[in-house]
């Protein structure tokens, strides 16, 4: 699998977009980097660019990014409402996948090294990648802003980590950070004043504020300001005025969302407001978020209504939207604002073909999708139905007390049915690999031998995914049970056609394991998976018997 890190480099323009294409253009000509997201802001004279890629590929963009900017941008001419000292005025790494924070730490200097040596530019480390503790800190590090860099950088505590230490006017500096995955999100309120905006930052960040009595600031023995702490860990929050928008918003960092997710620092930020006389009219969230974030919103959310979370992953999305307002500014995309759908590969998918047109491509001269493929999509189709009597029941009336065990119910169900669907197009899968494997040369004993445990791999695979199906199937069976015995009375017919459907899918993709078996010379492997599957297909067929008269009796 790849290593791969995700750059945020802010740069210091959000208004002419030409500027901004110019600088994205040099992102997207290098190889194995993709432009996630670019999102400008005009007040803040601001745009967040995002980009994934291998390591070494996204310091080259990075690299060519900042050097681009540098020729574009002349900081002498900037004006905006959120803190800057340079054209490119952070650059993070963060890791995404099979990368470590340290090795992130390695690409960071890396890539500071290179703007310091080839570039000619200067700049500090932060974050994970500081050179000392007190430049850990992204505001610590870029306090005076761009007017205060000649004194900065004249004092002998301020040395740039690379790059020259004279004051470049046109460029300013830029801060390189290896650093956990950041939520930049800002909250939308229903006034126009800034100094109540901060007041509710100060609130909720936590730094919080400077403790006071009497008016006069208290300090301790050595004459430090004590300070009382803010209602968020891992937030940094400061309050402004959007011209744009003619309201005041709290500008927010989430530094580290597994410790202050957006929809605890949503609720926050009203809880605070509300004390204060103003009402939150919504959010906005700038840049990228995780999938896991907005689902871990949305059914927060609906606890709070005590609505089932076995929804679909869309609806759940749809949730976290609305209850956030994360649309009040504008329409809120999850295809463009959610880093995992971006992601996501383009090729064509059998689960993303209505379902006329799945029969169409199931019904053609084409080998796949076959029975393996369609004994997963029955599984699904049959889980599915189970998923909608727990849904159901939860809403009943006078149920009110049960809603979170139909919802555990649907959750389960919804699982099964994720792992199914991905099952359907696995199993084609499966099947392209064993032509793949045949198709390759055979004209030397080496290739020959090659070729054959190609075949031997490809065809073991072909086994385990139906393999598979059939194991989940039968697993899904349980939802199906528990909606049989307390599901909604006027449902119970679903709960056996799922059941019924379940079943189907574990003795289909059983024929298909068999039949994947009959080449293969590997017979302890074999008589292994055989057996095994003689049970589960044994299991299922009681099961279904079992949930069928215990719904025959009730209905009659």
């Amino acid at each position: 699998m790849k290593k791969l890190i995700e750059c945020v480099p802010n740069f210091s323009e959000g208004r002419d977009m030409s500027i901004i294409k110019q600088i994205t253009d040099e992102i997207e000509k290098i190889e194995d980097v993709k432009l996630l997201d670019v999102d400008p802001g005009k007040a803040t004279n601001r745009t967040v660019v995002t980009f994934v890629g291998t390591p070494d590929a996204v310091v080259e963009a990075a690299v060519q990014a900042i050097k681009k900017a540098a020729e574009l941008i002349d900081m002498s001419q900037h004006s905006g409402e959120h803190p800057r000292f340079g054209a490119t005025d952070v650059c993070p790494l963060i890791p995404i996948s099979n990368v470590t924070m340290d090795e992130c730490v390695v690409f960071a200097h890396k890539l500071g090294k290179r703007v310091g040596e080839e570039l000619g530019l200067s700049g500090y480390f932060y974050e994970n990648a500081a050179s000392k503790p007190e430049r850990k800190n992204l505001a610590t590090v870029r306090s005076g802003e761009y007017e205060g860099l000649p004194a900065k950088l004249a004092d002998k505590n301020w040395q740039v980590d690379f790059g020259p230490q004279t004051f470049n006017p046109k460029y300013g500096v830029t801060a390189i950070s290896a650093r956990d995955f950041l939520v930049a999100y800002n909250v939308n309120l229903n006034t126009t004043s800034t100094r109540r905006a901060n007041a509710i930052a100060f609130d909720v960040r936590e730094n919080g504020r400077v403790k006071k009595k009497g008016g006069e600031i208290v300090r301790d023995k050595d004459g430090n300001a004590l300070r009382v702490p803010g209602m968020l860990k891992a937030c940094k929050a400061i309050g402004w005025y959007i011209e744009e928008y003619q309201q005041a918003q709290i500008s927010m960092n989430l530094t580290n969302i597994t410790i202050t997710s957006a929809h605890e620092a949503f609720d926050a930020v009203c809880e605070s407001a509300t004390k204060r006389g103003i009402r939150v009219t919504g959010s906005e969230l700038v840049g990228l978020i995780p999938l896991q974030a907005m689902l871990d919103a949305g059914k927060h959310y609906l606890k709070k209504q005590k609505r089932s979370l076995g929804i679909s992953e869309r609806e759940i999305i749809d949730i976290a939207i609305k209850s956030m307002g994360l649309d009040d500014l504008g329409p809120f995309d999850p295809e463009k604002k959610i880093i995992e759908y971006l992601l996501i590969d383009d090729s064509k998918k059998l689960v993303d073909l209505n379902i006329a047109a799945f029969a169409d491509e199931t019904a053609s001269e084409s080998p796949a999708p076959g029975g393996g493929s369609i004994s997963a999509y029955v599984g699904a189709l049959g889980v599915s139905l189970g998923t909608m009597v727990a849904n159901l029941s939860s809403h009943k009336r006078g149920w009110d007390k049960k809603w979170k065990f139909y919802s555990d119910w649907a959750e389960k169900g919804q699982g099964y049915k994720k792992t199914l669907l991905h099952l359907v197009d696995e199993d084609t899968n499966a099947f392209n690999k064993i032509m793949e494997a045949f198709r390759l040369p055979k004209n030397s004993d080496e290739e020959k031998s090659a070729r054959s445990k190609a075949i031997t791999s490809a065809t073991k695979y072909a086994i385990e995914i139906p393999f598979k199906v059939m194991e989940v199937s039968l697993k899904s069976m349980e939802v199906m049970k528990a909606m049989a015995e307390k599901g909604l009375p006027a449902s119970l017919s679903d709960a056996g056609v799922g059941a019924m459907c379940a079943r189907t899918a574990v003795m289909g993709a059983f024929l298909n394991v068999k039949i994947n078996t009959a080449e293969l010379k590997d017979e302890k492997y074999v008589k292994s998976k055989l057996s095994a599957g003689e049970k589960i297909a044994s299991e299922a067929q009681e099961l279904e018997r079992e949930i069928l008269k215990m719904i025959e009796d009730k209905i009659g």
